[in-house]
């Protein structure tokens, strides 16, 4: 019985921190940096300096990593006692069959290379690329449907000092700043510098001050992030 929670609580939390890295997606975080951030949440290990401050500066992802780090400790607790008494001598096996051909004594190391296997098997089907990528399109699509997480168009890519960082902006109908351009925009004069455009596919780099905003234009900008947030963002209807 301690085997098969042991290994059942293994691929929950895989999934919790498949759910996790989608949900900080979904918020608005580059897809590696939220899988970074949802294992760091849930093994509370590596949660850097910089990067944290993606996570505490905005309550919708700081109540993603809450439950994150609750349901991490839970699981860690688990996998550790479950593991433990895998390994403990014991007159009964949790595959009763076995039990009448192996000793007591000799049934721990049965479970430890039953663990060592099913870990295997499990690591290798989770860092399978095509059955993650199925798995998140799935848990994602579900996620939307049901309004758990509501899809942004504004991804925070990286964090400096000072509050400054860089973003990348969709432009969507209702924009400040659709139809402008950037000298119309006045982006200079919020600390905002447009460093890319993409544009059907073409990235246009270093864009030039008279270059029109146009729907769907997607933005790499450098600047103060709370500027950027309320004055290239979507307004609300």
């Amino acid at each position: 019985m301690n085997l098969l929670l042991f290994l059942v609580t293994l691929i929950v939390s895989f999934i919790v921190i498949k759910i996790g890295a989608i949900a900080f997606q979904l918020t608005g975080l580059e897809w590696s940096l939220a899988q970074f951030q949802a294992l760091s949440c849930f093994t509370g290990t590596g949660f850097t300096t910089k990067e944290s401050e993606l996570i505490t500066g905005n309550l919708q992802r700081r109540r993603i990593a809450s439950v994150l780090i609750i349901l991490g400790y839970a699981g860690l607790v688990t996998i550790i006692v479950t593991f433990a008494n895998s390994l403990r001598p014991s007159p009964t096996f949790d595959v009763p069959f076995l039990s009448s051909f192996f000793s007591p004594g000799v049934l721990p190391w049965i479970n430890f290379v039953i663990i060592i296997i099913s870990v295997y098997i499990i690591y290798k089907i989770a860092t399978y690329a095509k059955f993650t990528k199925r798995l998140t399109d799935i848990l994602r699509a579900r996620m939307v449907k049901k309004e758990i997480i509501k899809a942004v168009s504004f991804e925070e890519l990286m964090v400096a000092t000072g509050g400054y960082g860089v973003s990348s902006i969709e432009i969507c109908k209702g924009s400040p700043i659709l139809n402008k351009t950037m000298i119309e925009a006045a982006l200079r004069k919020q600390d905002i510098t447009i460093l890319a455009i993409e544009r059907a596919g073409e990235i246009i780099p270093n864009p030039s001050a008279k270059i029109k905003f146009l729907l769907g234009d997607k933005l790499v900008c450098f600047g103060k992030l709370e500027n950027i947030r309320t004055k290239l963002c979507l307004i609300p209807e």
